[in-house]
């Protein structure tokens, strides 16, 4: 059997508010582009070689009822006020052979900030061991950041991030994704 090897990735996001949850999921995957897809999901590695391209591109390579695998983080609530976050955060190594991570983040209570630095941190850090690089995890992101890029392993690292508040009555849902693409 041939392997699933993605060539490109594209980072995407959304959100939905039903008084039915499924749909409330439907509306956020609808905003983000892909809710004609059907998707599975799958874990945290970005392929070596592979090239992250803008979600418009990415989205006009989709065909209605693919198959398509993506990275998802996902958070819902039914609690009206109550702060929901989904972010996916991306580090690529300098080295293309090499491949990179990929991080989901969901839950209550994290701002857009706070959501985008924890995925960043989570696939940095992730990167960083399979490079032999320790730093310390009590540092706050802006400075870990620093230690990564000095180090000359991290290229880059990026987030999708989507934050919403619940609504009264209504199923609140937030989505992040990183979408796999083959040539």
């Amino acid at each position: 059997m041939d392997s699933l090897l993605p060539t490109k990735v594209f980072l995407t996001k959304g959100f939905g508010q039903h008084k039915y949850q499924l749909k409330s999921f439907e509306e956020a995957l609808r905003q983000a582009g892909v809710a004609q897809q059907n998707l599975v999901q799958v874990s945290s590695i970005l392929p070596p070689k592979c090239k992250v391209i803008s979600r418009e591109s990415g989205l006009k390579n989709l065909v209605p009822g693919e198959v398509c695998y993506c990275v998802m983080a996902r958070a819902d609530t039914d609690e009206h006020g109550r702060l929901v976050a989904s972010s996916v955060g991306i580090a690529i190594p300098k080295e293309s052979t090499n491949w990179g991570y990929l991080s989901e983040v969901h839950g209550h209570g994290m701002n857009q900030q706070e959501a985008a630095d924890m995925a960043e941190d989570l696939a940095a850090g992730m990167l960083g061991t399979t490079l032999g690089l320790e730093v310390d995890p009590n540092q706050a992101w802006s400075e870990k950041e620093q230690v990564y890029q000095a180090s000359g392993l991290i290229i880059r690292t990026s987030n999708v991030t989507q934050t919403a508040r619940g609504q009264k009555g209504l199923w609140t849902t937030t989505v992040a994704l990183a979408m796999f693409l083959f040539d």
